[in-house]
């Protein structure tokens, strides 16, 4: 049977909801996360407290790969946030944000996955930990997701950006 959530673990479960549901939001609505937004604010400011909370869990009684993942979404955000900001970026700069939001929503699906997969079904939980075969299967999945969504944003930010095709005469 799977380990019991601590009053913590629950606490972290339903604020960890908010950026994964603004995130699905987000990229359904607009096909993106965008930090200026409502709902891209949502996500951040969830991002933060789910991350913050996580900090207090650990199943091996340190810091541990779930940490350093959740300093890699805040880090993430954080460069998003002022991707755009940065003049020496010129253009480039929305990419950046769309990528690093978009990886950010990825990095918080691995422990989603892994804890969802090793507790479901409470009677016999499909994964048995980050190593497990359906863990690490739907971990690569996400990847794949991550890396064909930041190739359609990229190609939506160009398509947008491109001059109006002129008719022929």
């Amino acid at each position: 049977m799977a380990n019991p959530l601590s009053t913590l673990g629950i606490v972290h479960t339903a604020i960890s909801l908010v950026p994964l549901m603004a995130g699905i939001w987000a990229f359904y609505r607009a096909g993106r996360i965008d930090p200026r937004s409502p709902v891209g604010r949502w996500y951040v400011y969830g991002m933060i407290l789910g991350v913050l909370t996580a900090f207090g869990l650990s199943s091996t009684g340190g810091f541990n790969a779930g940490h350093a993942i959740g300093l890699l979404c805040l880090l993430s955000v954080a460069v998003a946030s002022y991707a755009q900001r940065i003049s020496a970026l010129g253009g480039l700069g929305e990419y950046l944000e769309t990528a690093a939001m978009s990886f950010s929503f990825f990095l918080m699906m691995i422990p989603t996955l892994n804890e969802s997969l090793s507790r479901l079904p409470p009677s016999n939980p499909i994964g048995q930990g980050p190593d497990s075969p359906p863990v690490q299967t739907a971990v690569m999945i996400a990847l794949l997701l991550l890396i064909l969504g930041v190739l359609y944003q990229f190609y939506r930010i160009h398509r947008r950006r491109m001059p109006p095709a002129r008719p022929a005469h």
